[in-house]
């Protein structure tokens, strides 16, 4: 038996005995009424994660990454004849923009640079120039960590009544979302990272009224959000669904509300990225970010002078342990440490220790 790595990217996760047994479970048809009322509790408990949801946002499942979820809320809540505003500082913010240049939408971009916070003055004046159908943004920006400030851009969004369409793959269940404050139409998530289930299963929380005003927006036939949630009223789904990925994520659940929910899941975060940050800090590495601007599950970490990313991975690696890579213009300045999954305080030491004695053993 090849020996367990331990994960701490951003997603997929180190998963938990109880999420990995849920795997073995019998198998069943996704068009029996056994599946049915599965997907019908998965939906209730995507729903009630956070407790502060507005009854009439409706959770509605597709199976596929994260970055499904994401393309197919913009298709199916982009109107064709709308214009959507994109507020970018990162790569999956310029990601949208291209899933709506793709999809042949109009939108504006409003792109702040990758380290910088979103350009709020920028969104500000976007929205007072003209009329937009919908504002998209990231919450977590897995590229620097950041965790963006979406009580001001939920502010402008309200002011201008304009629904926030949001990206929240990398921050659902471990990061708080106002769901009235920042004017919320819909928010696209996974199952795969804070919610500690299986890669398959990806999800979109959107107002039912929202929902019903944009039918026929969609320029896709399997990312048609209004088909899966009128189908998912009764359990069912248009496509064949990952139906062992349903079954982690059922269990993935299950557990999050045994553990205290997605507060003490952040806790639990901070804690363990506090206690990676500190140990760090006393080997002479920093954050990207200042941690204040930062999300609880993932830091981007400079890389120590004279250490490539390639020989620190491999190194990890050896160890047990898989860390990530920066992206685009930060490839040869970062890495990334996530501390989503089953991880344990002796795991985060060894790593603590591996890395300082690579930029210890440094020429």
């Amino acid at each position: 038996m090849s020996r367990r790595e331990i994960l701490l990217n951003p997603g997929p996760v180190t998963l938990s005995e109880r999420v990995r047994t849920a795997l073995l479970r019998p198998d069943q048809c996704h068009r029996e009424q056994q599946f049915a009322d599965l997907v019908l509790r998965i939906r209730q408990r995507l729903e009630a994660v956070y407790d502060e949801r507005p009854a009439h946002h409706d959770a509605v499942m597709v199976s596929g990454s994260g970055t499904c979820a994401v393309e197919a809320m913009v298709a199916s809540l982009v109107p064709r004849e709308g214009t959507a505003l994109v507020a970018a500082n990162g790569v999956y913010g310029e990601r949208i923009a291209a899933m709506l240049t793709a999809q042949g939408k109009r939108h504006e971009l409003v792109r702040a640079e990758w380290i910088q916070p979103i350009d709020l003055a920028g969104v500000r004046a976007a929205l007072r120039a003209k009329p937009f159908a919908a504002v998209i943004a990231v919450h977590h920006e897995t590229t620097t960590g950041r965790l963006n400030d979406l009580d001001a851009l939920g502010r402008l969004c309200r002011e201008a009544d304009v629904p926030l369409l949001l990206d929240a793959v990398s921050s659902f269940g471990g990061e708080t979302i106002d769901w009235t404050g920042w004017h919320l139409g819909a928010v696209a998530a996974t199952a795969n990272k804070c919610l500690h289930g299986v890669p398959g299963i990806a999800f979109v929380i959107a107002d039912r009224q929202l929902l019903a005003s944009r039918r026929g927006s969609s320029p896709a036939v399997y990312l048609d959000l209004q088909r899966y949630h009128e189908e998912q009223a009764t359990g069912f789904s248009p496509f064949t669904p990952a139906v062992h990925a349903c079954f982690a994520l059922d269990e993935a659940l299950a557990e999050l509300g045994d553990e205290g929910g997605w507060r003490a899941r952040r806790d639990l975060y901070r804690r363990r990225t506090g206690r990676v940050r500190h140990g760090l800090a006393a080997a002479g590495i920093h954050p990207l970010l200042p941690p204040a601007e930062g999300a609880s599950m993932l830091t981007a970490f400079r890389l120590p002078d004279g250490v490539g990313y390639a020989a620190l991975h491999d190194r990890l690696k050896s160890a047990g342990y898989v860390i990530y890579a920066g992206q685009g213009p930060l490839a040869s300045g970062i890495f990334r440490i996530a501390t989503m999954g089953a991880i344990e305080e002796r795991d985060l030491d060894c790593v603590i220790a591996e890395i300082g004695a690579a930029a210890g053993s440094r020429p």
